[in-house]
C-alpha cells in the first residue's frame, strides 16, 4: 500500500497555510493521501498575521479564524519555535520529505540610502512594528521621546506605524498590546506626525478602508494640504482603471477641502516630497529634508530642485519589507527573493533544485494583501503535485513522521504544537479577561513556550 505524501512546509504565516490547504484540497489527499508538518520558529504560528498587524486591526487578525481550520486537520502537525536552518537544515528536511516548500516571508526592512539614515532617532518601521506587535526577539521599551516624527511611505505599513504614533495608549488598551507596550506608548510625546509620499495621491498604496480609518479616532487629526492634490494624464488613468486607487484619491480630496478640526493630535499626509537626507545635531535626529516634485505626465514625478527642512526629532521609514535570505537556497540580492518558475526553486544553471519550493513573500517580494497569496500557493502546490505524479521527487530515507519527533528529540529541540497553540491561546485569553479584553499577548518566549507546554 503506498505511504502518503510527504511535505515540509516552513513557515506558518498565511502563505504556508494556504500551501497546506491546498495540499489538503487536492486528489492526492483522497490518494495515497497527504502528511503535512509546518515548522514556524516562533512559539506561535500565524506569521506576520500575529507580528505584523496593527494590534488595532481585529478584522485583519479575523483571518486567523479561517487558517485555525486548515490547522486543526489531522493531516496537518505544527512544530513551533523550531528555527531553519539552525535546528533543522535543508538536508535534515530532506531525509524526511518527498517535497519541502518554503514560506517564511519577510520582516527585515528594505534600505533607504540617503545621508544622516543611521543617526540616531532613526528607524525601520518592521522594528516598530515588532516592538508593538509584542514579538520575543526585539527588545522591551522603544524611545517615543520625539513631539514631530516623520514617516517614510505611503503604504499601509506607514499609515500603521503613523496611526498608533498618533493614537494614544489608552485608545490602544483594549487590544492585545502586551503591559510593556501600553506603558511605552503612555510616555508617548509625540503631538505632530507627517507622513511623506514621493509621489501623489493616485500613487498611494493605502488601501481605502484602511486610509478613513486613519480619521476614526478622537484624538487624531488628518490633515491634508491642497496644493498636493494634483494629477496628471497617468494618474486620471490610474483612478480609471483602478477602483482602489480612485477611493483612496477621493477621501484624499475631502480631506483637503475640510476645515482643521481640533482635535489634539495632529496627522499630515504630505505628497510630492520626495526626502534627500535626514538632518542631524550630535548624532541625533534633528530634522527631514526633502525635494518637491512634479508630476511628468505618465503618473511617475521628477524634482523640481525645491527644497524644504522639516523640524522632525524621529523618522521612520516604511519604504516596504525585505525577506532575510534562506541558507542552501538561490537568492537574488535585489529583489530579495528566491528565485523561482511557478513556486519551483531555480538554480544558476537554469535547473530546478529538485523537490524544493517556494510560496509568498519569499517568492514574489513583500507586495499584495495578505489574500494574494492564496493564489501564489495554489500554483506552487499544482506544481508540487505535478512533480510528485511524474517522479520528480527525491525519495527521504525516513518519511514516518515518528522521525521528526526523533530527530527534535535527539537534539534537544523544545517545540510547540497546535495543542500547545490551543493552551498558549487559552492564557492570553485569561490574562485579558480581568480587564475585558479578549486577550493579552505574551510577549518573553520563556512565558510561550511554558504556557504552550513545551
Amino acid at each position: 500500500m503506498p505511504r502518503p505524501l510527504r511535505v515540509a512546509i516552513v513557515g506558518s504565516g498565511p502563505a504556508g497555510i494556504y500551501a497546506a490547504d491546498a495540499l489538503l484540497k487536492s486528489e492526492v489527499a483522497a490518494d495515497p493521501g497527504v502528511s503535512i508538518d509546518i515548522f514556524e520558529r516562533m512559539p506561535a504560528p500565524f506569521g506576520l498575521i500575529r507580528y505584523g498587524v496593527a494590534p488595532d486591526h481585529p478584522r485583519i487578525k479575523g483571518i486567523i479564524t479561517a487558517l485555525h481550520q486548515v490547522l486543526d486537520k489531522p493531516q496537518i502537525r505544527l512544530f513551533g519555535n523550531v528555527d531553519y536552518p539552525t535546528d533543522i537544515s535543508l538536508d535534515d528536511l530532506r531525509a524526511f520529505y518527498d517535497g519541502v516548500i518554503f514560506a517564511t516571508g519577510a520582516t527585515a526592512d528594505r534600505a533607504l540610502p540617503i545621508p544622516g539614515i543611521d543617526l540616531d532617532g532613526s528607524y525601520g518601521a518592521a522594528d516598530f512594528v515588532s516592538w508593538y506587535d509584542g514579538h520575543p526577539d526585539v527588545p522591551r521599551t522603544w524611545p517615543l521621546e520625539a513631539e514631530k516624527v516623520a514617516v517614510l511611505g505611503v503604504g499601509n505599513v506607514a499609515l500603521d506605524v503613523a496611526r498608533v504614533l498618533a493614537k494614544t495608549a489608552d485608545e490602544l488598551l483594549p487590544t492585545e498590546i502586551p503591559p510593556n507596550v501600553y506603558e511605552g506608548l503612555k510616555a508617548n510625546k509625540a503631538l505632530e506626525i507627517h507622513v511623506f509620499g514621493r509621489r501623489g495621491p493616485a500613487q498611494a498604496k493605502f488601501s481605502p478602508m484602511e486610509l478613513r480609518e486613519l480619521d476614526h479616532s478622537p484624538n487624531i487629526e488628518v490633515i491634508v494640504d491642497p496644493e498636493d492634490i494634483d494629477y496628471d494624464d497617468g494618474s486620471i488613468a490610474t483612478r480609471r482603471g483602478n477602483k482602489q486607487a480612485d477611493m483612496v484619491a477621493k477621501t484624499l480630496e475631502n480631506w483637503a477641502i475640510r476645515d482643521v478640526g481640533d482635535r489634539p493630535h495632529k496627522l499630515f499626509l504630505h505628497f510630492f516630497e520626495s526626502p534627500t537626507e535626514i538632518l542631524g545635531e550630535d548624532g541625533k535626529v534633528v530634522g527631514l529634508r526633502t525635494e518637491r516634485t512634479a508630476l511628468d505626465g505618465t503618473g511617475n514625478v521628477k524634482g523640481t530642485g525645491e527644497f524644504k527642512d522639516w523640524d522632525v526629532q524621529a523618522v521612520y521609514r516604511a519604504v516596504g519589507y525585505l525577506s532575510d535570505q534562506l541558507p542552501k537556497l538561490p537568492w537574488d540580492l535585489d529583489s530579495g527573493t528566491v528565485p523561482d518558475e511557478g513556486g519551483r526553486v531555480v538554480q544558476e544553471s537554469g535547473e530546478h533544485l529538485r523537490s524544493t519550493y517556494v510560496t509568498g513573500w519569499i517568492r514574489r517580494g513583500p507586495v499584495g494583501l495578505i489574500g494574494h497569496t492564496k493564489g501564489d500557493a495554489n500554483e506552487t502546490v499544482s506544481n508540487l503535485l505535478d512533480d510528485y505524479a511524474n517522479g520528480r521527487l527525491q525519495t527521504p530515507a525516513s518519511p514516518v513522521p515518528e522521525a521528526v519527533d526523533a530527530f527534535l528529540a535527539e537534539r534537544n529541540i523544545r517545540f510547540t504544537t497546535w495543542d500547545g497553540w490551543y493552551r498558549l491561546d487559552a492564557a492570553e485569553k485569561a490574562l485579558g479577561e480581568p480587564q475585558g479584553r479578549e486577550r493579552v499577548k505574551l510577549v518573553e518566549r520563556e512565558d510561550m513556550l511554558r504556557e504552550s507546554g513545551a
